[in-house]
């Protein structure tokens, strides 16, 4: 490993290459080309004898070192930051940064964005707000996490049942509550392959010897309740997500409660952003 052919310059350029994972999007903010960005990492890459991402299909995925790399080279920036305001005779400030999906910032984080005016905000799905808080881009993270990551500090924020969505006039309405088995023979509107509430949905279903069929496949909890409106289907949907005119929703028992959490990196416990973050979330919980 030869440390000193580690250079600045190639960590910052690595750092935007982390927040697309995308030679193209990540040489274009640069303002280089993308054989020169491919070259800096590269080397970079050499320098540190350890591999920085990993190509799964047309996906570029950052291994562990490449978080790790990713994320000093975004602290670095921020110590040179604050190093330069203070020299000015300023006081050093940074906008703190939330990462989460389109359902906690539609249901859950609202109150908490308007309470805090200049905060930046990226918007993705649980492995984008993962790697988001992994790499340093962001203080904390929101999602719902199956299981608890090792490397990373949580709070739970919230427990949700997960319900069925139905237009008002279908008869399960008349019901307090329901199981998997009265979705027999259902026409369901259901999320994307692959995606972790779609997998986790389709092995109850399985597992209830339930037999269904796809209505249409929707991305996002609003798409998938509008088309609930209008009659296409039915969806099981978390129960924080609150249900258009013309459209009920209930509980299903026998499946298990979708858990929030916020999250970050152990090493931000006490820095102001995090704790600002933590602190309005919480206290502004709907």
């Amino acid at each position: 490993m030869d440390l000193s052919r580690v250079s600045t310059d190639a960590l910052a350029a690595f750092a935007v290459f982390a927040e697309h994972r995308n030679f193209t999007r990540a040489a274009e903010e640069l303002r280089i080309s993308q054989p020169s960005l491919h070259a800096k990492i590269r080397k970079l890459g050499v320098s540190l004898g350890r591999p920085l991402y990993v190509r799964r299909g047309r996906r570029l995925d950052l291994t562990p070192e490449g978080e790790a790399v990713a994320r000093f080279a975004r602290e670095l920036d921020a110590r040179v930051g604050a190093f330069l305001t203070e020299m000015r005779g300023a006081a050093p400030t940074r906008a703190p940064v939330l990462a989460a999906g389109e359902g906690a910032y539609l249901y859950l984080l609202g109150p908490a964005v308007r309470a805090l005016p200049g905060l930046r905000l990226i918007n993705g799905d649980r492995a984008r707000a993962l790697g988001a808080v992994r790499t340093g881009r962001a203080d904390v993270g929101v999602a719902v996490l199956d299981v608890l990551p090792a490397d990373l500090e949580t709070v739970l924020l919230a427990r949700y049942p997960q319900v069925l969505a139905m237009p008002d006039d279908h008869p399960l309405t008349a019901r307090a509550t329901l199981t998997l088995r009265d979705l027999t023979s259902a026409h369901l509107v259901m999320p994307p392959p692959h995606g972790p509430h779609r997998v986790a949905l389709e092995r109850a279903l399985h597992a209830a010897s339930v037999r269904w069929t796809t209505a249409v496949e929707a991305h996002g909890w609003p798409l998938i309740l509008h088309f609930v409106a209008l009659g296409v289907g039915l969806a099981v949907v978390n129960g924080c997500a609150s249900p258009p005119p013309g459209v009920t929703t209930r509980p299903l028992t026998d499946l298990p409660p979708v858990p929030y959490h916020a999250f970050h990196l152990p090493t931000r416990t006490n820095t102001p952003a995090t704790t600002t973050l933590l602190t309005t979330i919480t206290t502004h919980l709907p």
